[in-house]
Order: structure tokens, then C-alpha cells, then sequence
């Protein structure tokens, strides 16, 4: 169900003051949590800034530390919110950024939703397949009455046409949606991201799985797994031929770098002192 509606713009608030960010194997990741990550993003959304919010687990870290291109793109990014547990828990025991909570996308998915319900912000639902979208048009409405979903759709599992790009631009420039969910995995969401960040009047906020996961078509780790950082265990047991390689390879380099830079750290502080 697709509804549209128009949205009150407070120009003076027109600056917006995105939070810290700290190298994390090359990634500049944002110190950031829930509530400030939603308040900044509504505060774009209703100004339609071009902007790019990307949620980074283990895995994003590590694909973009490995890709110059992808690393480029992502550290343009507005903000970088930690996604897993081990990130923010690297970003406490790195920099001392005292992180209580990550910022996992499909909850802070679930809570833009929310506020941009009671704030009149209209949404815009990009990726995964035809029949999670649907069921997740109906699920966001059903949790969020007063929502406004002011376009959805499901893309070519292939890179854009020319005419294809220009048309879905304009599909969802003139939708008025300040707020794009970008449900397209990693790393395609963030190239994704990249390639139209300055073409969308809007803020694109890449959500990885949320999409299948609030649609229920997948099911999300218990509680218990998420807070110990055991999540990717869970997704493992789920899906063990297409995640096995994807989870020993990057988290054996997310440690292994993360050492590295803790080792750096360290003689950095004797030689200085």
C-alpha cells in the first residue's frame, strides 16, 4: 500500500553535525548510537539532503578494507554505524568510545520506520525481491499505521540500463521520500549508495538483510547471540554453503587486523611518551 503526503521542513536547522568517526582496518566507522543515528538521518531526510548512512558488520568492514574502490566510497559516507557487536566492541577497546549498544539495521530500520510514521517523513523501499517487498510494505504498515511508503520495488538482479537508471532516479526523486532503504547486500548496497549519492534528494540508509528479516522470510539470531556477537554463527548454521567461506575468511582478517592496528597503537604510545 503506497501512501503520500508532504512533510514540514524546518530550514533552520540545515546543519547537520555528524558524529566522530574512527579508522577500523581502513573503514572510518561513526561513534554513534540508535537514538543519535535516527535523530541525524530525520533531520536530513526532511531537509532532502543527498546523504548515505551504511550499516557495517565484520563482513562490510572487511570487503571494503580489501577493495580501494569500495573503501574510497564508503569512506564518504556521512555516517558508518556499527552494525555487529565485534565492531562496536573494537571501537570501545581501540578508541574508548564507551558504545553501550551497535546500531543493527534492521532494528534502526524498524525505528526510522516509527519515527518517520509520527514526523510525516516519507520512505522509499529498495532491493531484494518482489515478494519480500510486498510482504514488507504490508508488515511496516501494519506496525506503523500512519506510515507513508511513498514508492517500493524490487531491481533487475543486474547492473541498471542507462534508461533504467534515469527513470528509477526520477521515480524516487519525485516520490518525495526522504528516507531510501537500500536492501541490496553488501557490497552492492554501498556501490549502489556511492553511484547515486549526489543524484538522490534524499537520505539512503543501506540496511544489508533487514528487508527479509522484518518481512519474516528470514529469521533473525536470538537475542542472546546477538549481544555476545555469535549472530554470524546463527546466520551460519542457517545458510553453511553460502556463508561458510564468507564468515572464516572475514573473521579471521577482522582479528587479524584489528591486532595489527592494536600492535601500532601500542608502540605509537611508548615512542611518544
Amino acid at each position: 500500500m503506497i501512501r503520500k503526503s508532504f512533510m514540514i521542513i524546518d530550514k533552520t536547522e540545515s546543519v547537520i553535525q555528524w558524529p566522530e568517526k574512527y579508522n577500523l582496518c581502513g573503514v572510518k566507522v561513526s561513534a554513534t548510537d540508535y537514538d543519535e543515528t535516527v535523530s541525524l538521518i530525520l533531520k536530513a531526510a526532511k531537509l532532502r539532503q543527498s546523504s548515505v548512512v551504511s550499516c557495517h558488520a565484520v563482513h562490510a568492514i572487511i570487503s571494503a578494507s580489501l577493495d580501494n574502490q569500495l573503501l574510497d566510497q564508503v569512506n564518504s559516507f556521512e555516517l558508518i554505524v556499527p552494525d555487529g557487536q565485534p565492531v562496536r566492541w573494537a571501537l570501545n577497546r581501540l578508541y574508548q568510545t564507551n558504545l553501550s549498544d551497535r546500531v543493527y539495521g534492521p532494528e534502526l530500520t524498524v525505528r526510522l520506520s516509527r519515527k518517520a510514521a509520527e514526523e510525516g517523513v516519507p520512505i522509499y523501499l529498495y532491493g531484494s525481491s518482489s515478494d519480500v517487498i510486498k510482504l514488507l510494505c504490508s508488515t511496516l504498515i501494519s506496525k506503523f499505521p500512519g506510515l507513508q511508503i511513498a514508492g517500493a520495488e524490487s531491481p533487475p538482479f543486474r547492473p541498471l540500463t542507462q534508461d533504467e537508471s534515469e527513470s528509477m532516479v526520477k521515480r524516487i526523486n519525485d516520490s518525495e521520500a526522504g528516507i531510501v532503504f537500500v536492501g541490496l547486500g553488501c557490497p552492492k548496497q554501498d556501490q549502489f549508495a556511492s553511484e547515486y549519492k549526489h543524484r538522490l534528494k534524499a537520505v539512503q540508509v543501506c540496511v544489508g538483510a533487514a528487508f527479509d528479516f522484518i518481512a519474516g522470510t528470514k529469521e533473525m539470531a536470538p537475542s542472546w547471540m546477538q549481544q555476545r556477537g555469535l549472530e554470524w554463527l546463527f546466520r551460519l548454521s542457517e545458510e553453511p554453503r553460502r556463508l561458510l567461506r564468507r564468515y572464516l575468511v572475514t573473521n579471521f582478517r577482522f582479528i587479524q587486523k584489528l591486532l595489527i592496528q592494536w600492535g601500532r597503537q601500542k608502540i605509537l604510545i611508548i615512542w611518544m611518551n
